[in-house]
């Protein structure tokens, strides 16, 4: 079978794009099958947002994106929080309740909401623009609701409820123990065994119906606040109203395919990953997550009233704010532009859903054409045996470069050419490579840590960590509590640490904040993997390199192309091939042979690319 080849290229500056032959991407189409698409006003204005800016938004995403898919405005969390003095992301006491202990929009920046009807004429005004409305929200019940004891709706009468001749109040359903643990002032669960419990559930869900709310974001449920109780009856409530909203939970830290296999039948989009911000560190993270999600084949899953996707969160670009910032879009977005191509085109491989998280007000031409690339969102709607092609090989181009970081999962000292550089870094302790350590008790607080596997063969002095248990004073915060441990070195005097917890992993946002010195370069959103070079001029042969420092992904489209994308992770410029023999291996029955097209130089069985520091290479074959 012979077929042609184009090219889009994310490392050059002129992209060589495959369009197919067909007008607007959603000119007739009905979404409700493929990945939600749309813009959230979390990472540009964090918790501040108006009611004008974001009906001003919403009228921007109406002209220029809702006829490329985009067709959800989410406004995302604390809507229902004063923005006075003293208030920030976890401040207690400054969120606006009704009696009933449910939260409603705080009227100084929700002006709509002052005549009693919440979000009803904001979702009006989204509706008549073509778009779809969405809230974000907690899990069950907010400690202000708590702490007042305000009294529960029962929606069949219109009253509080009333049960064994007495009336429940939220301090006889909250769950304080079991509060949200990055908010622990905001919420906490309630007890869904209790019918009063579920009844303080109905209430919210049948508000949220009656506002116009199409698009329900359930934070502090999922990942290392898993609640499936709460899911499961608020999918049921979800389920019985009679037109259909959107159900996406949050957040995706510690999420595994085997956690995501309970949500079968309940949710429509779930994260899989720490909050992603525009870092390196954080687009990177994710090329794991995505593969093992997509090995398990959870690329579409079943879901509420449809299918269910793995979310790899928010698309950082354009104009921005910071995490938890008490102020809206300030800054540009860091990642260069090599690496929003890499996140947009993983995004689109891996079909995750695409929720624009920059400022669009301010959205530059760059940005609006890289999210409403044709061929990038061909595929992510419809595209099909989406996974992680392991087949591919990389060649690092140019000059030595004395700081060469590469991901790997083996946790061992290695010595590069004959020269004796060590690196260390973290795994997982199944793994083989990870044998070869020595501790030793050094005192009360302390451990010494030796790699001996190789020293003692070549004759010389371990390499040694040290371990030192945290101190539990009462001034003093130990992050992530009793399982936090910190390992140091002193390497010419200077001490270089690293923070890990096996429950709670930092982003790279926290890294920096915490300890920059380690060079991240993890497996996924929580940081598994970190590479600290102990030499002050390691030698890196340019010809030495494993296919680890390259990634690629493989699918097929629905007129019978195949896309083939091309992702160099590393910090040099690298040539990366594959052969068109190992694609059949994972595309059955398909027998490639490329030959020479005008826009491609001639292949005789394999495609390669030279591709920039952390730029990728999208392929399209039109099998003719």
């Amino acid at each position: 079978m012979k077929t042609t080849l184009s090219l889009f290229c994310c490392s050059l500056s002129l992209l060589f794009c495959f369009y197919l032959p067909r007008g607007s991407l959603s000119a007739g189409v009905d979404r409700c099958k493929l990945p939600p698409r749309g813009w959230n006003s979390y990472d540009s204005f964090c918790w501040t947002i108006s009611e004008d800016d974001f009906l001003k938004s919403a009228k921007v995403v109406a002209k220029y994106l809702k006829s490329h898919g985009y067709e959800y405005v989410v406004l995302d969390y604390l809507w229902y929080r004063r923005l006075v003095p003293g208030a920030y992301t976890d401040s207690l006491g400054f969120d606006v309740i009704d009696q009933w202990g449910r939260m409603v929009p705080a009227p100084d920046r929700w002006h709509s909401a002052k005549s009693g009807n919440g979000f009803a004429e904001v979702a009006k005004e989204v509706h008549s623009l073509g778009l779809k409305f969405g809230i974000h929200v907690m899990r069950g019940l907010s400690r202000q609701a708590f702490d007042a004891n305000t009294p529960i709706l029962d929606i069949n009468t219109g009253r509080a409820y009333e049960e064994s001749g007495r009336e429940w109040r939220a301090q006889d359903i909250g769950i304080k123990e079991r509060s949200c643990a990055w908010m622990p002032h905001g919420f906490m669960s309630v007890n869904t065994s209790l019918p009063a419990g579920r009844a303080f559930l109905s209430s919210l869900y049948h508000q949220y119906a009656e506002w116009g709310v199409d698009f329900i974001k359930h934070d502090c449920v999922f990942g290392d606040d898993f609640n499936l109780e709460e899911i499961t009856y608020v999918s049921g409530l979800l389920k019985k109203f009679d037109r259909p909203i959107l159900y996406s939970l949050s957040p995706g830290t510690s999420v595994t395919p085997t956690m995501a296999k309970e949500l079968k039948g309940l949710a429509n989009m779930y994260r899989v990953t720490g909050d992603d911000w525009d870092s390196w560190g954080d687009v990177a993270s994710h090329f794991d997550v995505a593969r093992d999600f997509a090995k398990a084949e959870m690329v579409p899953g079943e879901g509420l009233l449809g299918s269910s996707w793995p979310d790899l969160d928010m698309l950082p670009l354009g104009w921005l704010t910071d995490a938890g910032a008490n102020q809206g879009p300030h800054r540009q977005c860091n990642l260069t532009l090599d690496e929003q191509r890499t996140q947009m085109t993983l995004w689109s491989m891996a079909r995750s859903p695409l929720m624009f998280g920059g400022d669009v007000r301010q959205i530059d031409e760059t940005t609006y054409k890289l999210i409403t690339n044709p061929t990038l969102l061909e595929i992510n709607d419809y595209s099909s045996n989406n996974m992680e092609f392991p087949y591919v090989t990389g060649k690092i181009l140019g000059p030595e470069r004395n700081h060469l970081m590469r991901r790997s999962k083996i946790s061992m000292l290695k010595r590069v050419n004959n020269h004796h550089t060590r690196v260390v870094g973290v795994t997982s302790c199944k793994d083989p490579n990870a044998n070869g350590w020595s501790v030793e008790s050094l005192g009360q607080y302390h451990e010494q840590i030796c790699w001996r596997k190789e020293d003692e063969q070549l004759n010389r002095e371990p390499l040694c960590l040290y371990k030192r248990k945290p101190l539990l004073a009462s001034s003093e915060h130990v992050l992530y509590g009793q399982d936090n441990r910190r390992l140091f070195t002193s390497d010419d005097g200077v001490k270089s640490c690293l923070d890990a917890s096996p429950r709670h992993k930092l982003t790279s946002s926290e890294w920096k904040k915490k300890q920059p010195s380690f060079s991240t370069c993890r497996g996924d959103a929580n940081q598994v993997y970190i590479y600290h070079h102990f030499s002050s001029s390691p030698r890196i042969d340019p010809n030495d390199v494993r296919t680890s420092g390259v990634r690629s992904w493989i699918a097929t489209g629905r007129q019978g192309e195949i896309y083939v994308a091309f992702f160099n992770l590393n910090v040099e410029k690298t040539l990366i091939s594959a052969k068109l023999s190992d694609m059949a291996k994972v595309l059955p029955g398909r027998n490639l042979e490329v030959w020479s097209g005008q826009r491609y130089e001639a292949v005789a069985d394999s495609l390669e690319m030279v591709v920039d520091k952390h730029g990728c290479a999208l392929f399209t074959l039109n099998c003719s």
